[in-house]
């Protein structure tokens, strides 16, 4: 059986980060992700909807580096370039049916949302860079984690149907609370208090939506729109410019159906309706996109469980103990949604490790 001084689960920007600095450091570390891919809620892909390095976001867009200093310190660690949200132009909203979309000014904005050059994607791959091949498993689902004397015994399921076991003097959970809870075996179980804990906190994006449309031309930019919409008429609830850094033009928005409406439609009359929420609100050069793009959240079986499928809640800071009993001193949560701030953002995700990494070289060098 292979043995590591720290298994890290979840490959998102929090195990990646949280991988890669333990490395850094020295530390005889695994990171092991169940999908074929690195990133996790992380997602930037091109038209044809494969990942990309100059694509768009079907998960986090956006950090504010004034709000969440711990991104920005990260972006400019990793050296990525960035720009801010385009907002150049009027609003639209969408009141009623009946009514004509209206056009508004917006006031200025005192913190402006900013995006990464070749998409949040960027971030995954530069971190990647820092962590050796040899150091990281894809496909391979951890169900079960077992004390066993000194450590943690996991087992492992490839996405292929093989088994194996590792044994991990610790673990960092870096995948949100209530999926782990829904998806390992814990011997011991998990104190109650504990459990219920991980199952009521929310995951964030899991229970959304995302569709884009890519164009040609931003012929809303040409009619001083600045792509951004308000609608109480739907499909889509809210709306903005997806343009990439190299100037490929997209709309996108997110999904005002919950995940068991959209479940009930198929995919193609989901695409028409927002297609033509789209003519509605940005003019019939909105009917004819070269491709469109949709994510599902809810039906990614790496991010959302059975739970999520009903309301969108934000995570919100709470307690600091999300580990009790005799796990206390063998796994610590670095999920986003475990950060003491910003939990759920991609700052929180930063936090979390960071604090998790500091834990475990903390407890190296009292010994």
């Amino acid at each position: 059986m292979k043995t590591f001084k720290v298994a890290v689960i979840g490959a998102g920007l929090s195990g990646l980060y949280t991988a890669q600095a333990l490395h850094s450091a020295g530390v005889d570390v695994i990171l092991i992700e169940g999908r074929d891919r690195l990133g996790g809620r992380i997602l930037t892909v091109g038209d044809d909807g494969k990942p990309s390095e100059d694509g768009f976001d079907l998960g986090p867009s956006w950090y504010w580096p004034v709000m969440q200093p711990a991104m920005a310190t990260l972006i400019g660690e990793l050296d990525l370039g960035s720009f801010p949200q385009y907002s150049a132009g009027d609003v639209v909203f969408e009141r009623m049916s009946r009514e004509k979309p209206q056009r508004y000014s917006p006031a200025t904005q005192d913190q402006q949302s900013m995006r990464l050059v070749g998409g949040t994607g960027a971030a995954v791959r530069a971190l990647a860079r820092r962590l050796p091949a040899e150091r990281i498993l894809l496909g391979t689902k951890v169900t079960a984690m077992a004390l066993k004397g000194a450590g943690v015994e996991l087992s492992l399921q490839t996405n292929d149907g093989k088994t194996e076991n590792l044994k991990a003097d610790r673990v960092v959970a870096a995948l949100p609370p209530r999926l782990l809870e829904a998806s390992v075996m814990f011997a011991p179980p998990q104190e109650p208090e504990i459990a219920a804990r991980w199952r009521e906190t929310p995951t964030w994006m899991a229970p959304h939506a995302k569709f884009f449309a890519i164009y040609d031309e931003a012929f809303w930019r040409t009619n001083a729109l600045s792509g951004t919409a308000q609608s109480m008429v739907g499909p889509l609830v809210e709306i903005h410019d997806a343009t990439s850094a190299s100037g490929r033009p997209a709309l996108f928005g997110f999904l005002g159906l919950g995940a068991e409406a959209r479940a009930t439609i198929d995919k193609q009359t989901l695409e028409l309706a927002c297609i033509a929420q789209f003519t509605r609100l940005f003019g019939p050069e909105a009917q004819a996109p070269h491709a469109t793009i949709f994510k599902d959240w809810a039906a990614d079986p790496f991010t959302a469980t059975d739970a999520d499928r009903t309301g969108g809640a934000h995570p919100m800071p709470g307690s600091p103990r999300w580990v009790a009993g005799p796990w206390e001193d063998r796994l610590l949560m670095a999920g986003s949604e475990t950060s003491p701030s910003e939990p759920g953002y991609l700052a929180g995700a930063v936090m979390a490790a960071k604090h998790a990494v500091a834990d475990i070289l903390s407890r190296m060098e009292s010994k």
